[in-house]
């Protein structure tokens, strides 16, 4: 098959910004800088590897990574040969890699080296992965079935590399995010669909067709210093990175592999850092309490943007962080995979944004289940809508597809599940999702998986899962326990019991035993009530 090249593309993209900046940075990580010559170098010597005799249009290319120059180079080097890139979560156990690489198709899978025994445990089981590329991060030798990714990227040229196929503003990103059901869906955004969206929040915008000269003219010095807070295997730190590298700027990435404030805040001074993004109070209230322990130990004037979405950022951390830097422009954005940016909250010195109130952008709309506009200062619930450019589905899954992604009025709109009233001004004030899903650390949870794996041990009768509040998650995973006559609840077991079949994270950090969850005649749970048991035991 032989696609021809319209529409955005990324490769095509960078390419170009890597002709007009040469010598600019485009990545560094510690002592490690590239410049963008060197982006693309590597990202052709990477495109090598991954173009092999059996190779073909849209062929998957896992992420398993930690934040690092390797992260973006591959997704640079997949995208030269016309391939499709796949986010992975690190905190996945077995079963969930096996699903996840299985329902993508991924035929390649990138990993640092801390993960070649979770990826030699599942290698018979993922058969459609021919190739394995080991990045070295010193936790030991490259495995004999893998392929060091350095010799691969030092092998680079300047010379692009493309596929028989060409590219296309058609072929795909792949970004997977969790389910109802904790089943992971591969929202699928064609790269030109994705490149406008991002490029729309820019001052000087580009073209509806791709113009590379438009991006040459575009591109007159290096652009801003960007560093994920955020881990890139999710949109809110990916999509970030992408938009600042779409305007010639570069990425810095953090070392440490769990979130530091001190880390972070020592980056920011060193590197001159611009922009970051973050997933709420989970990242923006260590950083927050770092400043005001120390507040003569950092300089951050160079910080001007701060975007967070997936949780709630407080109004009041946000005035916090004011006091350490009033040139500050914070933003918390309401989008997600499926739908970005349906709604900003603004923050800065002059302007302070309620938590959780946001204003409609021109293309989004709040509307009840049977389609009807919300009414301004009406109360009714309503979700929220997105219209214009949005993924073109869930990779795989038309029934869901159809489920999200709803035509209204003669128009297509994402809704992912939002819930949100319309105040009398306009203001869209958010609930949250329709499910019971949980946001902790920035990582979505949904009850009925954990419930699930609770009642597999042999001690519970029935469980329920709700999220509490706390300062450091956003949301603490509680588990309410009812266990079988004669049993006792064993916090640590249970704990340990989740954590060997699901991703720790979805571990509860704490479990209530009580004498009955209280299930009704239909079966169903009264979360809302269990939720506020929960919070009381918490306090007693």
């Amino acid at each position: 098959m032989t696609t021809t090249e319209t529409g955005w593309n990324f490769a095509d993209l960078w390419e170009t910004v890597a002709t007009r900046i040469p010598e600019a940075l485009a990545q560094q990580q510690g002592h490690r800088t590239h410049t963008w010559a060197d982006f693309n170098r590597r990202s052709n010597g990477v495109a090598r590897a991954l173009l092999r005799p059996d190779s073909a249009e849209q062929d998957k290319v896992a992420q398993y990574l930690y934040n690092s120059p390797e992260y973006l180079e591959s997704i640079f080097a997949a995208f030269k040969v016309g391939f499709a890139v796949v986010n992975t979560n690190y905190r996945y156990a077995a079963d969930e890699l096996v699903y996840l690489w299985d329902n993508a198709d991924a035929t390649a899978v990138v990993f640092h080296g801390a993960f070649a025994d979770q990826c030699d445990a599942v290698r018979d089981r993922v058969p459609k992965v021919t190739l394995w590329l080991w990045v070295d991060d010193g936790s030991g030798p490259c495995p004999e079935w893998a392929m060091p990714y350095e010799d691969a990227a030092a092998a680079g040229t300047d010379d692009d590399v493309r596929a028989p196929w060409g590219r296309s503003g058609d072929h795909l990103l792949l970004l997977y995010t969790g389910g109802t059901t904790g089943m992971p869906k591969g929202v699928m955004w064609r790269q030109d669909d994705l490149f406008g969206v991002l490029d729309a929040n820019n001052k000087k915008r580009m073209p509806p067709e791709q113009d590379l000269d438009a991006v040459a003219e575009r591109i007159a010095k290096p652009g801003p210093r960007n560093m994920p807070a955020a881990p890139l295997m999710h949109g809110t730190g990916l999509f970030n990175a992408l938009s600042n590298l779409m305007i010639g700027g570069s990425i810095t990435t953090m070392e440490g592999r769990h979130f530091s404030a001190e880390e972070f805040l020592d980056d920011v001074q060193h590197h001159g850092i611009n922009s970051t993004s973050i997933v709420g109070d989970a990242f923006a209230k260590p950083i927050l309490r770092a400043l005001d322990a120390e507040p003569d130990r950092w300089d951050i004037s160079t910080l001007r943007v701060i975007v967070s979405s997936g949780v709630m950022w407080s109004k009041e951390t946000k005035e916090g962080l004011l006091r350490h830097n009033p040139r500050l422009i914070m933003v918390d954005s309401l989008g997600s995979s499926e739908a970005i940016g349906m709604a900003t909250n603004t923050t800065t010195s002059e302007s302070s944004g309620e938590t959780a109130k946001f204003e409609l952008g021109t293309s989004t709309r709040v509307v009840t289940d049977d389609g009807r506009d919300v009414a301004p200062g009406s109360g009714e619930l309503g979700r929220v809508a997105l219209r214009g450019r949005t993924p073109i589905g869930y990779y795989k899954d038309e029934a869901k597809s159809a489920q999200t992604f709803v035509v209204i009025d003669g128009e297509r709109y994402s809704i992912p599940g939002d819930y949100a009233t319309v105040e009398a001004d306009g203001t869209v004030t958010l609930l949250g999702r329709g499910s019971q899903c949980i946001n902790t650390g920035g990582e979505k949870v949904y009850p009925e998986e954990v419930e699930e794996c609770l009642k597999l041990h042999p001690s519970v009768a029935d469980a329920a899962v709700v999220g509490v509040p706390d300062e450091k998650w956003g949301e603490a995973i509680t588990a309410l326990v009812e266990p079988h006559a004669g049993d006792q609840v064993d916090s640590a077991a249970l704990i340990a019991h989740v954590k060997s079949r699901l991703a720790a994270y979805k571990a509860p950090k704490r479990i209530v035993a009580v004498s009955s969850i209280g299930r009704a005649a239909n079966g169903k749970l009264d979360y809302k009530k269990l939720r506020s048991d929960a919070i009381a035991d918490a306090t007693v």
